[in-house]
């Protein structure tokens, strides 16, 4: 089963402990990894192959989410700016990075994309190290949903 389609399927199922949240148009969930701290990506449910197979009102609750995430990401990490990344190279379903970035980072990793850091050496998610961000996060998508 391709990796995306995993996800969303473990997400459903309540296994996925990097969930963050179900939002309207998918899920929030942590980053396999955590060189910046709150690194998050939008899954869509359903799985579609990328965003212009989503109808416009779809398309536009996608996007939506994303900034939502991106919003709370500024405000619980203190991050200077938020970067988001729809790629689909390496896995083909639509999902979107969401990158808190850090005027804390070195120069010459803070004008990159995030994509220059050492993944493979990257500190893993783990709840016990990163589960009271993650409630944090969701806590401010809940209230920002809430407002809406």
């Amino acid at each position: 089963m391709p990796l995306i389609f995993e996800r969303v399927e473990q997400a459903r199922s309540g296994v996925n402990p990097k969930v963050i949240c179900k939002m309207e148009s998918g899920w929030a969930v942590m980053g396999d990894v955590q060189f910046l701290p709150g690194y998050c990506l939008l899954l869509p449910d359903p799985v579609v192959p990328s965003l212009n197979h989503l109808e416009l009102e779809a398309r536009t609750q996608f996007l939506s989410d994303m900034t939502l995430i991106g919003d709370a990401l500024l405000e619980v990490t203190n991050a200077y700016r938020i970067n988001y990344e729809i790629l689909g190279n390496s896995e083909p379903e639509l999902h979107v990075h969401i990158f808190p970035r850090f005027d804390s980072e070195p120069d010459e990793k803070r004008r990159m994309p995030a994509w220059f850091y050492d993944w493979k050496n990257a500190p893993q998610f783990s709840l016990k190290k990163h589960g009271e961000l993650l409630k944090k996060i969701r806590d401010m998508i809940n209230n920002q949903q809430k407002k809406d």
